[in-house]
């Protein structure tokens, strides 16, 4: 079942880019300092002319708020806070951090990039998205979807008091855990093959750029189009998963940072 096409945000790179970077489904969390290193390496290194995070920067996200204390939200605002002083950053919102607000993107300088959205760079048009929207045979995650995309319901959620929206943020991780061991990695929803073709006629693009599924890999679609997966990050991983996509005029680079 082919989900109609949204309305896309466009985003048109300006002539003195040369190469931008896409990241997403990162999970940081601070029991996993490793990731969060790597990550802040990349970011202080990286020489593209913008930096993409696709959705799941974070683990989990329960409100701008608790970036303003000292912790781990707020050394997070800080990598991202230095690097946009050289080049722009964009935050997309994921599955697990759908409530990152304008609050956290101003006070670490990124720019909040709406799902989907459309790139125009070296004379190229790129979907970009998250992806999760798209993995339409995952009804109950689709169900899930909705409800916490409604502003009543983050607005209700972002009342609560800063403890109990981390108690429910830990209780949604849990479900979310024992839910996937349950299923196996192989009955894990990819994209839906029609959504895909009919967001790309919609953008008249000729790639998609996406995470959430861990999958990373280069499809090929009709037409000459590509559909780009992106990497999950995991330092701890064997081998570690640390990756980076960088787009050029000369193409897509997977880079390895481990």
């Amino acid at each position: 079942m082919a989900a109609a096409a949204p309305a896309f945000t466009e985003l048109l790179a300006p002539p003195a880019w040369r190469s931008v970077d896409f990241i997403s489904d990162l999970h940081l969390q601070p029991g996993e300092p490793a990731t969060f290193e790597a990550w802040r390496r990349f970011m202080a290194a990286t020489p593209a002319d913008a930096v993409f995070i696709l959705g799941d920067l974070f683990e989990v996200w329960v409100g701008d708020d608790l970036a303003a204390a000292p912790g781990f939200a707020a050394d997070c605002a800080a990598v991202i806070a230095a690097t946009a002083q050289r080049a722009p950053v964009f935050l997309m919102h994921g599955n697990r951090d759908f409530l990152i607000g304008e609050g956290f993107a101003r006070a670490c300088g990124a720019t909040l990039l709406a799902d989907p959205a459309v790139l125009g760079f070296a004379g190229q048009r790129v979907v970009l998205t998250h992806g999760d929207a798209l993995c339409l045979d995952d009804t109950d995650y689709m169900a899930f979807r909705a409800q916490v995309r409604d502003a009543a319901w983050q607005q209700a959620f972002l009342a609560r008091p800063a403890a109990e929206r981390e108690a429910l943020g830990r209780e949604m991780r849990r479900q979310s855990e024992a839910r996937k061991r349950e299923q196996g990695p192989e009955q894990y929803a990819d994209l839906d093959a029609a959504a895909v073709q009919a967001w790309l006629d919609a953008a008249d693009a000729r790639a998609m750029v996406h995470g959430h599924t861990h999958r990373p890999a280069t499809h090929a679609l009709a037409g000459g189009r590509e559909r780009i997966v992106l990497s999950d990050w995991d330092a701890a991983a064997q081998p570690p998963r640390l990756q980076a996509l960088r787009l050029s005029a000369a193409g897509a680079q997977r880079i390895a940072l481990a």
